[in-house]
């Protein structure tokens, strides 16, 4: 892919990063217990823990159709951010944000979803923003994908479902320009200052799932500008897909038993996906 190289430019970042390298990035499987599956997912000082919980009964829209639904629920806690924030539960309000960046997780899962093989029920994908410093909602999106992924295996495990309901990958990653240069995983320092902000969620071959973006503090952008992000794009979602732990094996369970907190190291590294396998078996 031929991309103008003063697009993309060598401009210095926080922490000696490249304009085309993405935070370090951490997960840890099984943070907490009772959850079918759970990842506290961190790319630099960025903090989104991630949970997935599977239940019966589909929307009314869905009742009596044999399939199953994926919903998701994406909060701040109050002190994510140097500000501290007030609770929705306290305002008894929700806020906007929220309930789009929700909408966007659920939308991102069930592209690479089969539902009918739930049966009728709904899973739901809860995440909180421990900490933020940029890029919290395609954190949110990688993270609960493989949280996804760990409970997939428990369901099957304890024949909850027969097969893989998961049938593709998805992984997610922001791009921006700031004073003009193209720039993979904005920080939040980053993020406050780019005139464009966009958001990839992109499978690990590179096939959009769901694109969203817009420009900030400038006027239209070329298509030149585009291709420029779009280029770091599919190099940071290759980056992360081959950066990702693989998830502990899954053994069957006893009915409400604490799963053990198991830390997967950076050096412990593995290719996240082994699709063909799984494909094999649907």
């Amino acid at each position: 892919m031929n991309v103008p190289s003063k697009k993309i430019g060598n401009q210095g970042r926080a922490h000696g990063r490249s304009v085309d390298q993405i935070r370090p990035i951490r997960v840890t499987y099984d943070a907490f217990g009772y959850a079918s599956g759970t990842v506290l997912f961190e790319i630099g000082d960025t903090k989104v823990l991630c949970a997935v919980s599977l239940n019966v009964g589909v929307p009314p829209f869905l009742k009596g159709l044999r399939t199953g639904w994926l919903t998701a629920e994406y909060a701040m806690l109050p002190t994510s951010t140097v500000q501290r924030t007030q609770r929705e539960a306290i305002t008894q309000k929700r806020s906007g944000r929220g309930t789009e960046i929700s909408r966007l997780i659920g939308r991102a899962l069930r592209a690479v979803m089969n539902l009918d093989v739930l049966g009728e029920r709904t899973i739901t994908i809860d995440c909180d923003v421990l900490q933020a410093d940029g890029g919290t909602r395609t954190a949110a999106i990688s993270g609960a994908y493989l949280a996804l992924r760990l409970a997939e295996q428990r369901w099957i495990a304890d024949t909850i479902i027969t097969r893989p309901c998961i049938i593709g990958d998805v992984a997610a990653i922001s791009v921006g320009m700031v004073d003009g240069i193209a720039m993979v995983d904005l920080d939040c320092a980053e993020d406050n200052k780019a005139e464009v902000d966009f958001n990839f969620m992109l499978t690990s071959s590179g096939d959009i799932i769901e694109i969203q973006g817009s420009v900030e503090h400038t006027h239209a952008i070329s298509w030149d500008n585009f291709e420029a992000m779009r280029y770091l794009a599919i190099n940071g979602v290759k980056t992360l897909f081959g950066s990702l732990p693989q998830a502990p094996c899954v053994k069957q369970e006893q009915p409400n038993e604490l799963r053990p907190h198991k830390s997967v190291s950076q050096t412990e590294r593995v290719p996240l996906f082994c699709l063909k396998n799984r494909l094999d078996k649907v």
